[in-house]
């Protein structure tokens, strides 16, 4: 295929481990799962399940566990002609337990450093980064450099054209200890080149100091973006754009198997929505449902669902809130 892709993604990448017992502690799990996981491998396989032509930004190592990404990748549909190895430093492991309905504890094996954050400014393929119809950043990549660098070098090459989605994926464990205070003025960096800002509670308070959802959805508006997207759990989710649009969504009720991968399947639905040019209700009432289904499933990636899944789902649920 030509042309610019749908959807290009750019950051965390690795292989989860999962545990094939629920309500098992680590130290006493005997099997496991092996998956294709982090955020933006997530939300580029959810977006090509829907049937959009994505791509990822990343890096493995040279190993048979990069190996195994690769083929994952393309098995989903996903183009990996970006995604890189690294000699120096091993794929990413990532093991969690699983004590539904809302206990994932998860342990991240990215130590001495994540290729993924081996990404280099000169590396990048900025014309299709520029031509993509949505570029996807996250959090984690602002962690480090390389990586850093690279995120906002392709932020500012995209000078908001199209739609630029910073995922703010807050993963206190990648910022040592100054946490919050020292990923702040990244967060404020990157928003500043965003159109649109997905993240729950705990990721805006991070990159705006507001928790109020109201109040967090106005300071990314303020940062700079065109839309936020404030996830809060069982409360639902707050869209709200600069133009006065806003859109509240109910939780779509299922039983909880695995909420970790509920956040990516909802990025990649969410990108779905904005492409097909939905408005807003009706794009995050989808992603609501997407999430849904995957926090139904043990897996992430192989757990997105399709179209007609999505809509079984909510042909089943709630009537979507709108907020006068």
């Amino acid at each position: 295929m030509t042309g610019p892709y749908d959807l290009i993604t750019m950051g965390r990448l690795g292989v989860d481990l999962y545990p094939l017992q629920a309500g098992v502690p680590l130290a006493e799990v005997e099997t496991f799962g092996k998956f294709l996981g982090g955020s933006a491998a997530n939300v580029a396989v959810a977006a090509a399940r829907l049937g959009r032509r994505t791509a990822l930004i990343s890096r493995t190592g040279d190993d048979p566990f990069g190996a195994y990404l690769h083929d994952a990748l393309r098995g989903f549909g996903v183009d990996d002609r970006w995604v890189t190895p690294v000699a120096a430093y091993p794929t990413p492991l990532t093991f969690c337990e699983i004590h539904p309905p809302d206990d994932f504890p998860l342990y991240f094996y990215r130590r001495p450093k994540a290729p993924d954050l081996e990404i280099h400014p000169h590396e990048l393929d900025l014309d299709a980064v520029r031509a993509a119809r949505i570029f996807w950043m996250t959090g984690t990549g602002l962690s480090e450099e390389p990586s850093r660098a690279s995120t906002l070098a392709a932020l500012e090459a995209r000078a908001k054209s199209g739609t630029t989605v910073f995922d703010l994926d807050w993963r206190p464990v990648f910022w040592g200890e100054e946490g919050a205070a020292a990923a702040r003025p990244h967060y404020a960096a990157a928003l500043a080149h965003a159109t649109v800002a997905v993240g729950n509670l705990d990721e805006c308070e991070v990159a705006t100091g507001e928790r109020e959802p109201h109040a967090a959805a106005r300071a990314l508006l303020a940062a700079g973006v065109e839309l936020a997207v404030v996830k809060q759990g069982p409360a639902g989710v707050l869209a709200v754009h600069r133009d006065g649009t806003h859109a509240r969504v109910a939780p779509v009720e299922v039983e909880v198997v695995n909420g970790l991968g509920a956040g990516d399947a909802f990025g990649g639905a969410l990108c779905h929505g904005l492409l097909a040019g939905w408005d807003l209700a009706r794009a995050v009432r989808f992603a609501n449902a997407a999430g849904a289904i995957v926090a139904s499933r043990l897996a992430c990636s192989s757990a997105m669902p399709t179209p007609d899944e999505v809509a079984r789902l909510l042909d089943r649920s709630t009537v979507v809130e709108t907020a006068p």
